[in-house]
């Protein structure tokens, strides 16, 4: 019941989609019913024809000739209704499926980063593009085979019953035997269809972190768990495919078998009526017959349809699932106002999952200008910190206030910008040199970006690339250094200069020579603006403001670096740890 219900919510909405481009889908229909006018009016031109043919050498060639000329017209016309209802089935079809991505692809930019963090990354990806795909397949068959089967059934039964309606009523009475079959095999293919998308995300998924991730895989030798791990879900594909595909085969030949016996029951009861009472002619039965034939072949088209049907259904549920993910709670409509680098934390408690406690009432109150160094243990919250100042995850108690406005009553853009963020994990898209800087801010002229790759000290390795600023680059940064790649990332923030700054662990990837450049290129970025650092080389943040040290989501310790060294406490014993061996 479950899956009838969900299957009739995703038709519904697939027909809203259609709905947006229903001027295709008119003259699809038009078009298709001039088709099937065309073609089931020959069958009778053709038994008039054939009654004139009266015995050897007597042929009424008068009236023949027109007979063959209005055939020979009527194919032309069903050929360029064929052709052009091809087409507005293509447009119609595509035109949904862009719909339908770009949809899903906005909806990815509102979804909140807890569903991408427990999402994945395969799996989202083979929604996206692999089920659309083939959710578009499935449509475009349904669209070019549906419409014009269904008119077909219609009027050959009007044009049969015209003729005899003793022998229509005959195949009448065949013919639920091959909607029954039909429909036996279409409840069982949607569910192994809808298992088989599943698995198919689960293998994308595998794929693309084995691929991601390649470098790791061998370094710890676990290319053969990764194998069994693919094994394991390729079997699982191969069982869920094989019995998809064995069901839904077996809906062609069955319905071939029971369209066979309507045409032996129309050829019987014809020459019966023919023989004992005369009432239909030998070009009509001849006309039967071709209706008969015409009659069940849209039955064996449909029934391929609706097997691409269940597999298209299948497919789009899942892309719906994606759309009908909760997006981000809604952006206040107010903008940050008078950014002066204060930042408040009062009372602040957030877990990611509720059973496992993080951060709980947290409290700290940031002066503009001052530097919030937060170091501590792995998993003691850092990293969170900053994910809840820049508001990636909202917090579930207590308030975050920036420069007097709490965080929730203004919009995420005003918000973010007014930070400029260096990552540990660099992040640079398809394009040159320039436009991964430029990303800092749009409007720079040249020479501001030459001036923020000398004070990052990039400028240099850029000059030696093969183009220079111009060089094109990958989305993975292609055969950069990853001391490079975060170069470009800091140079990115140097040219937006924002008020307030977020560096997590942004020189770790970068050599000591050329981190002491960027720390001097740091202190006068940093210089009047409010800057949050966290690090694990405690040598990089001594000479911040305020030092938090961080221990399972709570503030143990605060004060400046001598300050807590006086102390002797856990930050001490954390700065002697890496300094005892020197």
């Amino acid at each position: 019941m479950k899956k009838n219900v969900i299957r009739k919510d995703t038709l519904v909405r697939i027909l809203g989609y259609v709905g947006r481009n229903q001027r295709y889908l008119i003259f699809s229909l038009i078009l298709s019913l001039i088709t099937v006018a065309s073609t089931l009016y020959v069958p009778i031109l053709t038994g008039s024809a054939v009654d004139l043919l009266l015995g050897p050498g007597q042929v009424d060639f008068s009236l023949l000739w027109p007979i063959l000329l209005t055939i020979c017209a009527l194919v032309l016309i069903t050929a360029l209704a064929q052709w052009l209802t091809g087409l507005c089935n293509n447009r119609m079809t595509y035109a949904t499926v862009r719909d339908i991505r770009a949809d899903a692809f906005r909806h990815l930019q509102k979804l909140p980063l807890s569903y991408l963090d427990q999402t994945p990354t395969g799996d989202v990806v083979s929604r996206v593009i692999a089920d659309v795909d083939q959710f578009a397949d499935g449509l475009l068959m349904g669209f070019t085979q549906l419409f014009t089967g269904v008119l077909t059934i219609v009027g050959t039964l009007f044009f049969m019953f015209s003729v005899n309606w003793i022998i229509a009523l005959a195949v009448v009475v065949i013919t639920p035997l091959s909607f029954v079959v039909a429909s036996f095999i279409a409840k069982r293919t949607f569910s192994f269809f809808s298992q088989q998308t599943k698995v198919r995300g689960e293998q994308t998924a595998i794929i693309d972190e084995m691929i991601s991730n390649q470098k790791v895989v061998r370094a710890f030798g676990m290319e053969d768990e990764v194998q069994k791990q693919f094994d394991d879900v390729n079997r699982r594909l191969q069982k869920c495919s094989l019995k998809a595909i064995f069901y839904s085969s077996i809906t062609n030949p069955s319905t071939r078998f029971v369209n066979s016996l309507v045409y032996a029951c129309v050829g019987v009861a014809g020459a019966v009526v023919a023989i004992v009472t005369g009432g239909i002619t030998v070009g009509q039965l001849s006309a039967f017959l071709s209706y008969a034939n015409q009659y069940t072949k849209p039955f064996n088209e449909i029934s391929g349809v609706v097997t691409e049907l269940q597999s298209a259904l299948a497919c789009a549920s899942r892309v719906f699932a994606l759309i009908d993910q909760p997006a981000e709670t809604a952006d206040a409509p107010a903008e940050l106002q008078q950014v002066d680098g204060s930042v408040a934390l009062e009372d602040v408690s957030f877990s990611y999952v509720p059973e496992r406690k993080l951060i709980q009432h947290f409290n700290l109150n940031v002066q503009p200008g001052q530097r919030i160094a937060i170091v501590g243990p792995t998993g003691c919250g850092k990293t969170t910190l900053i994910n809840l100042l820049m508001r990636f995850y909202d917090v579930n108690e207590g308030k975050i206030s920036v420069g007097g406005q709490c965080i929730m009553d203004v919009s995420r853009q005003s918000l973010r910008s007014a930070y400029g963020m260096v990552l540990q994990d660099t992040w640079l898209k398809s394009g040159t040199i320039r436009d991964n800087i430029l990303m800092g801010r749009e409007d720079a002229t040249e020479e501001e970006i030459v001036a923020a790759a000398k004070a990052t000290h990039a400028h240099s390795f850029i000059k030696r690339l093969p183009d220079g600023y111009d060089t094109r680059i990958g989305e993975d940064g292609g055969s950069l250094s990853q001391g490079q790649k975060q170069l470009l990332c800091i140079t990115r923030v140097m040219l937006s200069l924002p008020p307030m700054l977020i560096l997590d662990e942004a020189t770790s990837s970068i050599d000591t020579r050329t981190e002491m450049r960027i720390q001097r290129a740091f202190e006068k970025l940093m210089t009047g603006r409010t800057s949050f650092i966290v690090a694990h080389r405690l040598s990089t943040i001594e000479n911040a403001d305020v030092i938090l040290v961080m221990n399972e989501g709570n503030v143990i310790e605060q004060g400046s670096h001598e300050e807590l060294l006086k102390k002797d406490g856990f930050y001490a014993k954390l700065y002697r740890s890496q300094f005892e061996a020197a």
